[in-house]
């Protein structure tokens, strides 16, 4: 089957969107193969689409929470929630967003309903589509902007492991990550260190349990 590359032209004309095929997604990705397969090694991609880059780096990353941690469910919604957390994008028109959220969820949720059928949990679900939701943002890359009636600053959450099965979330202004010209060159959140640029998050939230991360929202 011919991969589809244009949806319109109007689309095209009015957004320059023309998606990137799987043969030359993969070719890219391989120029940092050992960072797709790092589980926590955080990717962001600015005009996302419906995900092609984000679902082959996904799916990189679960084959390696698979081969690790299969062996016990709790180990590998763990570590599956983690490789989730660590995808991010902006598109700016709100069905890529809904389908590229639909593409990261059914990969992680075919994985998973595979490997564990009816043990298979809700909340892990639930808690991926959470982190989905917060993850890839309808936005403007260039603006750095949500793309809606009242645009607002783009925030993203940082998700980070904390004592075995806890999390720890961080929301960063986007326009911050990048106001600092040595971050150009470095992930989305970096821990490289003394010697780099930390940025202040805009809100801090209580440590929660890995498979309940909206609660925290609510205290």
């Amino acid at each position: 089957m011919t991969e589809k590359q244009v949806v319109s032209k109007k689309r095209v004309v009015e957004h320059g969107e023309v998606y990137t095929g799987k043969q030359e997604v993969n070719a890219m990705l391989d120029l940092v193969k050992q960072e797709t397969e790092r589980i926590e090694s955080r990717f962001l991609e600015p005009a996302c689409g419906t995900g092609n880059f984000l679902t082959e780096i996904l799916k990189r990353k679960l084959r390696v929470v698979e081969l690790r941690y299969s062996k016990s469910q709790l180990d590998y919604e763990r570590y599956g929630v983690l490789a989730v957390s660590s995808v991010y994008g902006i598109d700016i028109l709100e069905d890529n967003v809904e389908e590229c959220h639909k593409r990261l969820f059914d990969i992680f949720d075919q994985k998973y309903s595979n490997l564990f059928k009816k043990a298979a949990k809700e909340e892990c679900r639930d808690a991926v589509k959470y982190i989905l939701e917060r993850n890839i943002i309808c936005g403007n890359a260039l603006t750095l902007k949500t793309a809606d009636q009242n645009p607002q600053p783009i925030v993203f959450s940082e998700w980070s492991p904390v004592n075995g099965n806890m999390i720890k979330r961080r929301d960063f202004a986007f326009h911050k990550l990048l106001s600092h010209a040595r971050m150009r060159a470095m992930p989305l959140f970096s821990d490289l260190g003394e010697d780099v640029f930390i940025p202040t998050p805009v809100k801090e939230f209580s440590i929660v349990h890995f498979l309940r991360v909206a609660d925290a929202e609510q205290k």
